[in-house]
């Protein structure tokens, strides 16, 4: 195995007993993205330099015989979503992409104080509004399972990377399932917290009341790992909780017998792919033979979600991108001196389409005589939504049903038909409307009909599937101990 192939707790170990350095593990993931990272287009900008240079402190720390923190001195990548100082963050926007900001975001804080080492900025869909990173602005990532179909999004430069393993974990953002989406596509773990788990202060906003940064991992120990670093309250985001973080990895490994799971109905109905549908029930036997119980549950506001969300996020989007206008925030290279000039051909050349798509309906759904109509009863059925599942989480633990209805798709197929994008979110959306955590856990691959031209990982022949796993507010410590269990089967089979 090569040094960038490993997890986190591997690299802990293999730097703690000196079998390799921090900048030989750096140098390794460094080497692999310029060897093909040209073909996935994981990256938007690689800091070399200064991974190098956080490598060398922490392995003069090791040399000196000094205790270091689990994430130290291991390369990660971030997406380009989150502020970090000194270092290029441009949301893959035109209109931001020479912004260099003067600080780092909290999760970037926390994780700088944990040592991590820094590789460079992810790509992701614009503002982070989109399902197959086609809407950056500074191209398509591609799936490293077939390079002709997307690695899902926003954060699909986070996931592709990881498992084209360029780096060790990724941190990406989640407002309707941009980290579970592309981790599912990508057949890697990635987990949203529950909202307020995770501080967003410093974070590019898209939709504020909706959106939690976490990790896209190769393992749910892994995750657990990043977790404990990132969360907590932050006095800098009043939406962050007050609630103490626990050691997430303490109880990770305790059997999950007795754990009763909740398996929706809607979930499972017409618009899932048959292939997929039959790889989550080959996972939900593990779990009864590891002792859980497993009983079908009804969640009927699921079927109002996608047309809240969209409605929430869109006026959400319209009121945060208000501030890019070319004089306080954003590229304008206008001359006019008129000022409605100077505001419509800075948004015009700055923002891409569904940016743009998106401040118009948002700007509908909020505009007088429309307010109540559009905004205010999607707020309503928000409510009704998370009062559903916290009802049912009084009798069950977790929740499981699919993250995607459909597999990675190939890229041009969807992007000219938004409505047929927005319905890939059917699944994912709910989880950030009701506030609540999930996680993606692989559970196979599912074999396609033709052979894939080309690919970076697998066979080519075959695409990867995952379920997620809801868990109650704030009760991540259950999701992690429920999809630890069934990936440890896995590994035993395997």
């Amino acid at each position: 195995m090569f040094l960038n192939e490993l997890t986190i707790k591997q690299c802990h170990d293999g730097l703690m007993k000196k079998d390799f350095s921090s900048v030989e593990l750096t140098r390794a993931c460094l080497h692999q993205i310029k060897k093909q990272d040209d073909k996935i287009h994981s990256f938007v900008l690689i800091t070399e330099k200064e991974a190098l240079e956080q490598a060398k402190k922490v392995d003069d720390k090791i040399a000196q015989n000094e205790t270091i923190k689990i994430l130290e001195g291991i390369p990660a990548g971030i997406k380009d979503l989150l502020c970090t100082k000194g270092i290029r963050t441009t949301a893959c926007s035109k209109i931001l992409e020479n912004f260099i900001p003067p600080y780092d975001c909290t999760v970037i804080k926390k994780l700088k104080e944990n040592g991590f080492v820094i590789l460079g900025k992810q790509n992701c869909d614009e503002f982070a509004m989109g399902s197959s990173t086609e809407n950056s602005a500074f191209g398509s990532t591609k799936n490293p399972y077939d390079l002709e179909r997307t690695a899902g999004g926003s954060s699909g430069g986070s996931a592709a990377s990881v498992v084209a393993n360029e780096c060790i974990y990724s941190i990406g953002t989640d407002t309707g399932g941009s980290i579970r989406q592309p981790a599912a596509f990508c057949g890697m773990v990635g987990l949203k917290p529950t909202y307020g788990r995770v501080s967003r202060f410093g974070i590019t906003a898209y939709a504020s009341s909706l959106e939690q940064a976490g990790p896209i991992i190769k393992t749910v120990e892994d995750a657990a790992i990043v977790l404990e670093a990132i969360a907590g309250n932050d006095k800098l985001d009043s939406t962050t909780s007050f609630k103490n973080v626990p050691n997430y990895s303490a109880n990770l490994n305790k059997d999950i017998k007795g754990i009763k799971i909740g398996l929706p109905r809607e979930f499972f109905e017409q618009g899932l792919d048959l292939k997929i549908k039959e790889s989550i029930y080959k996972a939900l036997k593990v779990f009864e033979n590891l002792g859980a119980k497993i009983e079908e549950i009804n969640l009927p506001m699921t079927k109002y979600a996608i047309a809240s969300y969209y409605i929430i996020a869109k006026a959400e989007a319209s009121a945060n991108l208000a501030r890019y206008d070319g004089i306080r925030y954003g590229n304008s290279n206008v001359k006019s001196q008129n000022l409605s000039d100077v505001y419509f051909e800075t948004k015009t050349n700055g923002f891409g389409d569904e940016v743009k798509r998106s401040i118009m309906m948002g700007t509908y759904a909020l505009s007088s005589g429309y307010y109540d109509a559009y905004y205010l009863k999607a707020t309503k059925i928000r409510t009704l939504i998370k009062q559903e599942y916290i009802k049912a989480f009084e009798k069950y633990d977790a929740i499981i049903c699919p993250v995607s209805p459909i597999l990675p798709f190939k890229i041009g197929e969807k992007i000219e038909n938004p409505l047929a994008m927005y319905l890939i979110d059917a699944f994912t959306v709910p989880i950030n409307l009701a506030g609540v955590p999930s996680l993606t856990v692989p559970c196979g691959k599912i074999k396609i009909k033709e052979k894939a031209k080309e690919y970076i990982v697998s066979d080519g022949e075959s695409l990867p599937t995952a379920f997620q796993i809801i868990g109650k507010h704030f009760d991540e410590e259950t999701i992690l101990r429920i999809g630890n269990a069934y990936e440890k089967t896995q590994n035993k089979i395997k």
